[in-house]
């Protein structure tokens, strides 16, 4: 995927919304996130058609489930030849393991290997509910170092984590860590269900690798003038964090 574009997330249920939204970007390659709700409506058959219209794809489905399971699910979703996929870190290390295989096993077949990165704690996740429903008596920022060493061990190059502890992983990998960071707002007054969020610069200016960004292009009655305000910003942010590198 390319790092100097944002991530749109295709937050819909139907296709057609989808292929009204993209009409508008005509002639430009995006790269795209498909998560559950607009997969499991769809299919592959909407993964290949958005291929097929030159884009790249991040498949977001966040597998966690025992090792044997998620290892032969991402041997089938990595015969899509989608460009990142996603699993959660508190799978644990050996179904961490186990994604990987599989996902190698498949990328010999294809030649393409996607991106495999673990999602830390969701960006709608407070630190009261990490207190007192996941019952985890440390911050925020441990909780998700912690995953991201658990992703580092299992050898996964890269998490899914909000703004707020990108700088924090950067400096415990030395900068290695490819960081893919939700929750980004022009306006953090508008955060819907997301709850760390952060700003097109401030995603920038942290180290972000990747930012995605959904219902602030997806629902604007000018989704091309957003995605590309969103875009400078960013790329505003990313110059700042390579001066002060």
């Amino acid at each position: 995927m390319d790092k100097n574009l944002p991530i749109i997330a295709l937050d819909m249920q139907e296709q057609e919304d989808v292929f009204k939204m993209l009409r508008a970007f005509e002639g430009e390659k995006l790269n795209l996130k498909v998560g559950m709700e607009l997969f499991f409506s769809h299919g592959s058959a909407l993964i290949k058609e958005l291929k097929a219209a030159g884009h790249d794809i991040f498949l977001d489905l966040k597998l966690h489930d025992i090792p044997t399971t998620v290892e032969r699910a991402m041997e089938v979703l990595t015969l899509l030849e989608v460009d990142m996929l996603t699993i959660h870190a508190s799978g644990g290390v050996e179904m961490m393991k186990s994604a990987r295989r599989g996902l190698e096993k498949s990328a010999q077949k294809t030649g393409k290997t996607p991106l495999l990165v673990a999602v830390t704690q969701l960006t709608s996740t407070t630190i009261s509910q990490l207190r007192d429903e996941q019952k985890l008596a440390v911050t925020m920022k441990e909780s998700v170092t912690h995953y991201a060493e658990l992703a580092v061990k299992a050898g996964i190059s890269g998490v899914v984590c909000s703004p707020q502890e990108v700088r924090t992983l950067k400096t415990y990998s030395n900068n290695k860590l490819i960081t893919i960071a939700p929750g980004i707002r022009l306006n953090k007054e508008n955060s819907h269900d997301q709850k760390r969020i952060a700003t097109p610069f401030e995603a920038g200016e942290v180290g972000s690798d990747f930012i995605v960004v959904g219902r602030p292009i997806t629902q604007s009655d000018n989704p091309v003038a957003v995605y590309n305000e969103i875009r400078q910003q960013w790329e505003a942010g990313m110059a700042a964090f390579k001066e002060r590198k």
